[in-house]
């Protein structure tokens, strides 16, 4: 027995060890946050100063310092995240994840985001570019130099840091608008459509806004047909292409003039709807030097505070969702594919070469190649195949031409004189630096005025562009060329309206009468809808009213609902049960309930009865759009062309397409929560998943990365969590909540200290962190932390060597 015994001490003292080395280098890979050091890079010095929650309070003498000392925050805090941004930026990927990633760098090589982001580099100047360097500065020397141990994704994933430049600022800085807009995607499943169906009933399936006629266009379903345009065109650059413009997504703020407050003075919301990641996109700090005081959300990766409130203004914004985004069919020459077809006759396609490194795989080159109009995108992910990725010898490449590619690009100088605006109508001057994504943007000041502008680069198209860039335009034709660029006094804009408020959610910010075109493309007006409600229900607010307004998850578009899914009839066995759980729901769309779980499976289920047919199940299976405008409005009008099955023989009606589509949802619902509806949860499926990149998708991983809860709210609440209708590709579970307010902040321009803020997760990005996950809770509570009353609990002063 002696020998079991010593196995037994041997299995120990191997967990102590392991233990132990797992505490030493947890403790190592923890940044320094207290004392005094003595840095590289410094021209004064810079104190940061953590409260309990982890946030900072980043105090220099001047504007380089202040940058440097922020991104050294950034890099001690979040350098895996800061790692990735760069990554995405410049298209290596497949560096650090191996050949699951090439043909993501393939189309980020393709779209020159890091090419046109050197580029733009080289034309900024005065303080943007001092700020850009300096920010950089500090990230690589902290890695450098004051770095003890890697973040674990690093070590599991055998890297080390890169070297951070100014460009992979500005690279962010587009990858961020990217992520904001999706016109490109649109055009091209319009396109798809094209070629299926005619106009009305594109038209019909991609509505217009409510109360809205569709635009006027050519019949570019006649014409995509008669250009023989292979249907597989640009698909697999969709596929590789990092998420963009996800329907549903959308933001809110809100800013009551003093004579609508409880205070008398200005009081301003906001919350960003955006991707969930663990960590948070946002990190919140103070910045403090002479000439500036600032607070509020920050983005690894960039030099700004680029949601916040300083001395004199609060500011939030909202994604305008413009059309800045074109495609072109570029004609290839049928004899040398080495030209493409202009107005004045064939050009050569612009070209040059990129070598993509792929981990445990031989390197990958590519022929990146652009048109008069932009990079074209359609050469990604399969170049050697085509650029269909069918045929060998294509006839038409897509190019993209889009305003956040622009050389010059003044985005980060507008940031930066957004943080030192010192009143309303400051702000709005500097607004017309903004290029790109162009944003709501909802100010306050303290001499008591509010405004919102709609600040960013808008094309302008000129009357002959008969195709109103819903759809790929010719590329040889010069009726399609941009004309231009609508002047930045001219967007929309509200200052001081006698309603005493200005709220935007996504919805069509001006009225018929405009005479410029923004987008057609407007999000559903329901959150804006519940905001206006809530606004005018009483005189006057108080910030206790508007973190109330936050964590609203009544659903006006439920309630629209609930008169045809009440209509439902169904043998299924739970289906009294199931009816019974909605008789007395009210559009709340709260976690612990089971009706707002059965309203949205059977709209996924309708939705795929009602339109799939006509799709095509090869591109429904390939979408993950809501079609929730158009089923509303076949619903409304019983449209019997729409409800019927092509697929089938008889004729079906309308009423037995909802009917069908409740069974389907109850066999879905009792093998996903079991036999009792009343025993079914919308939070134990609707869960806010802050994913990791990438050990969400390695599950042994994703417990210890991936950051989890229950939440109400969906897709049309101003608490909004989107419902992801598609099925995860990891773990199969539907209905996710992966968008929402990935940052909530009220602002009160009156008593600062009690302006509050709240995002998704945590301030630091290391798992092991007591700040890694300090926010989930409170964030899905709807709770704030003070963004400006705090008390120093760690203090780190830098000192130049």
């Amino acid at each position: 027995m002696k020998w079991i015994r010593r196995v037994v001490w041997a299995v120990l003292l191997l967990v102590v060890v392991a233990l132990g080395a797992g505490v030493f280098y947890a403790t190592r890979a923890l940044p320094q946050t207290e004392g005094r050091v003595q840095v590289r890079g410094l021209r004064e010095g810079v104190t940061i100063e953590r409260d309990a929650h982890g946030i900072p309070t980043i105090r220099a003498g001047n504007l380089h310092d202040l940058m440097w000392g922020l991104g050294f925050a950034h890099a001690q805090d979040r350098l895996w995240q800061i790692e990735t941004h760069q990554r995405i930026g410049a298209g290596r990927l497949a560096e650090a994840f191996g050949e699951a990633a090439v043909k993501t760098d393939q189309f980020l090589r393709a779209l020159a985001v890091r090419e046109t982001a050197r580029r733009q580099w080289e034309s900024v100047q005065g303080d943007a570019r001092l700020a850009l360097q300096a920010y950089a500065d500090g990230i690589n020397t902290y890695v450098r130099d004051h770095m003890q141990a890697r973040p674990p994704e690093f070590l599991i994933l055998g890297l080390q840091p890169t070297t951070w430049e100014p460009a992979d600022s500005l690279a962010w800085a587009i990858m961020m608008a990217w992520d904001l807009g999706g016109n490109w995607n649109a055009e091209l499943l319009r396109m798809r459509l094209a070629l299926r169906l005619p106009v009305e009933r594109i038209n019909e399936v991609m509505p217009p806004y409510p109360g809205t006629q569709p635009l006027p266009t050519a019949d570019y379903a006649r014409l995509f047909r008669e250009l023989k345009v292979d249907p597989n065109l640009g698909q697999q650059a969709e596929l590789a292409a990092p998420e963009s413009g996800v329907d549903g997504v959308g933001s809110n703020n809100w800013v009551l003039a003093g004579t609508r407050t409880s205070t008398g003075a200005p009081l301003l919301g906001n919350d960003p709807h955006l991707k969930l990641s663990a960590p948070a996109l946002w990190y919140f700090a103070r910045l403090e030097a002479p000439g500036l005081r600032v607070a509020g959300a920050t983005m690894p990766g960039l030099p700004m505070v680029v949601l916040g409130q300083n001395e004199h203004i609060a500011w939030g914004f909202t994604n305008t969702g413009p059309d800045v985004q074109d495609l072109y069919l570029e004609e290839i020459h049928p004899e040398d594919p080495s030209r493409y077809r202009t107005p004045e006759g064939w050009r050569p396609f612009e070209t040059r070469e990129e070598i993509i490194k792929v981990k445990g795989s031989g390197d990958v080159r590519m022929t990146v190649r652009s048109t008069r109009h932009g990079p074209v995108i359609s050469d990604a992910p399969d170049v050697a195949d085509g650029l269909t990725g069918a045929a060998r010898r294509p006839r038409y490449a897509l190019a993209m031409r889009w305003t956040a590619l622009d050389v010059p690009n003044t985005t980060v100088e507008a940031g930066l004189a957004l943080n030192r605006a010192r009143s309303v109508d400051e702000f709005l001057r500097a607004s017309a630096l903004h290029v790109a994504p162009m944003q709501n943007m909802a100010v306050a000041d303290r001499a008591g005025r509010i405004a919102m502008v709609a600040a960013g680069r808008v094309p302008l198209r000129g009357p002959q562009h008969d195709l109103k860039g819903l759809v790929p335009a010719l590329g040889w034709e010069a009726r399609y060329d941009w004309t231009g660029y609508l002047d930045p006094g001219l967007t929309p804009r509200e200052v001081d309206p006698a309603r005493g408020w200005i709220a935007t959610a996504n919805q069509r910010i001006h009225g018929p009468d405009y005479p410029h075109f923004i987008t057609s493309e407007w999000a559903l007006p329901y959150r804006q809808q519940r905001i206006e409600e809530w606004l005018e229900a009483r005189p006057r607010h108080d910030m206790d009213s508007l973190a109330r307004l936050h964590a609203d998850v009544t659903s006006l578009a439920a309630r629209k609902m609930l008169s045809h899914v009440r209509k439902a009839r169904s043998d299924h066995p739970l289906a009294a049960a199931a009816l019974a759980q909605l008789e007395a729901f009210d559009g709340r769309m709260e976690a612990d309930r089971a009706a707002p779980l059965i309203l949205w499976s059977w709209t996924r289920h309708l939705q795929a009865l009602l339109f799939a047919d006509e799709l095509g199940d090869k591109l429904w299976g390939s979408l993950n759009r809501n079609f929730y405008d158009a089923m509303e409005q076949v619903l409304q009008r019983q449209d019997a062309w729409w409800c019927d099955d092509k697929r089938t023989t008889p004729i079906e009606s309308c009423q037995q397409m909802v009917d069908q589509a409740l069974t389907l949802a109850l066999d879905e619902l009792q093998q996903l929560q079991g036999p009792d509806p009343g025993a079914w949860r919308w939070g134990q499926a609707h869960q806010a998943r802050s994913e990791h990149r990438p050990f969400s998708k390695v599950p042994a991983l994703a417990r210890f990365f991936e950051l989890r809860t229950p939440v109400g709210g969906d897709t049309y609440t101003v608490n909004a969590a989107r419902v992801n209708l598609a099925a995860d590709a990891v773990t199969g579970e539907r209905y996710l909540n992966e968008h929402g307010p990935s940052l909530r902040a009220l602002y009160d321009l009156g008593d600062p200290a009690q302006s509050r803020v709240m995002h998704s997760t945590g301030q630091s990005g290391l798992p092991f962190s007591r700040w890694y996950r300090s926010f989930v809770g409170p964030w899905a509570e709807v709770a704030y932390v003070p963004l400006w009353a705090s008390q120093a609990k760690e203090v780190l002063s830098l000192e130049p060597r």
